[in-house]
């Protein structure tokens, strides 16, 4: 093999998710084609130091317009074609799709997936049952099974996703591939003692309802009515998805009393050793949540739901506690074991950072990945 394209929609990703992969591959004279619709000068920069090629297409993050669509899919087959690269990877809902087309339309002898969750597409919540959605979803499973037949493998992130694809007959069960996420790199996310006076509960994560902020929330609000020295600390940012938390509900919180929020924050490495415990009460359609693993890394005790993705981070009892989904007074019943027993939090740390080692090494993941795809 002499050349790879990998394909996001987010230029942001390819360096946050795709880095080590991409240096890896480099460091084995691989010439990497880095592809997506939105690059800055300092990504295209930051890219091109991980030994990449940087290359703008054309390809919208959300929706479905079947005219821009054709011609996205028309414009990165011919791309391809020029670039005539040994194996393309795709990640994320649209690369996957019409990535994968555009390949085979190109000739492009290996083509590969990377389906790092279901998103909000197939949801299953009241408020996505809409025949909007419905529609969309239907859509959706369509065309994935259309690409994905086009794939020679295809790596899933947790157990649940891949049964549903293959139970669907989306895709084969002999093309799916298992890894333990993208992998982190544990010389950047190193152990940090966690904070006891106060005790501090940190979510980090995009500030989705699916994402399970107003139950982290509700459930600070009843542990703070009975123990006003716990601390709550929510990371993330407010976006345009119609699911988003508002910057008012946010100040609102603040004004309370309920919880902090500093806004972005560019290293949320100082965030998490500000903590103790991590919370993710998600009921979103997760891969395996990056935050988790993260949190872990850094010696964090976990609680998170008993839902897809998000189960797969945690051993009950070992390194963390599951909760149901939308379950506040859960949430706030398993805080309150760590700050009447601060103990668990050590405990439960170090257990965490050893999954962590045993699961999440980016050297480990990327050797297994780069082992299917032929290198």
């Amino acid at each position: 093999m002499s050349s790879i394209a990998i394909i996001s929609i987010q230029a942001y990703s390819l360096e946050n998710f795709r880095g080590p992969l991409i240096r890896a591959l480099a460091d084995r004279d691989v010439c990497v084609y880095a592809l997506a619709p939105d690059f800055s000068d300092d990504l295209r920069t930051q890219i091109s130091q991980l030994g990449a090629i940087p290359v703008d297409i054309s390809l919208s993050r959300t929706g479905m317009n079947p005219l821009k669509d054709a011609a996205d899919i028309y414009r990165l087959s011919r791309l391809l074609k020029r670039l005539a690269p040994d194996v393309v990877v795709n990640g994320y809902i649209k690369p996957v799709i019409y990535g994968s087309i555009a390949a085979w339309l190109a000739g492009v002898p290996k083509r590969f997936s990377l389906i790092e969750g279901l998103g909000y597409v197939f949801l299953d919540a009241p408020e996505s049952r809409t025949w909007r959605r419905r529609l969309l979803r239907w859509a959706t499973t369509r065309l994935y099974k259309l690409a994905l037949h086009l794939n020679h493998k295809v790596f899933f992130l947790n157990k649940d996703d891949a049964s549903h694809f293959v139970g669907e007959g989306i895709v084969s069960s002999d093309k799916v591939v298992r890894i333990d996420g993208t992998g982190l790199d544990l010389d950047h996310f190193t152990p940090a003692p966690p904070v006891f006076e106060p005790v501090t509960f940190i979510l980090v994560a995009r500030l989705l309802r699916e994402k399970g902020v107003y139950d982290f929330v509700e459930a600070a609000r009843q542990v703070r009515e009975r123990n006003q020295k716990v601390r709550f600390l929510i990371i993330g940012y407010c976006d345009e998805n119609p699911s988003s938390v508002t910057e008012a509900e946010l100040h609102h919180w603040m004004a309370e009393g309920i919880i902090e929020w500093p806004g972005r924050v560019d290293d949320v490495r100082t965030w998490l050793a500000q903590s103790s415990v991590f919370v993710l009460p998600s009921y979103y359609s997760e891969g395996l949540p990056r935050s988790n693993q993260e949190a872990m890394a850094m010696g964090r005790p976990i609680i998170t739901t008993d839902w897809v993705g998000c189960r797969e981070t945690v051993q009950e009892g070992v390194n963390g506690f599951l909760v149901p989904v939308r379950d506040p007074a859960a949430i706030a019943h398993a805080m309150e074991l760590f700050v009447e027993s601060p103990d668990l939090i050590v405990k439960m740390g170090h257990e965490g950072r050893r999954i962590a080692e045993e699961r999440f090494d980016v050297n480990k993941i990327n050797l297994r990945i780069m082992e299917i795809i032929g290198i």
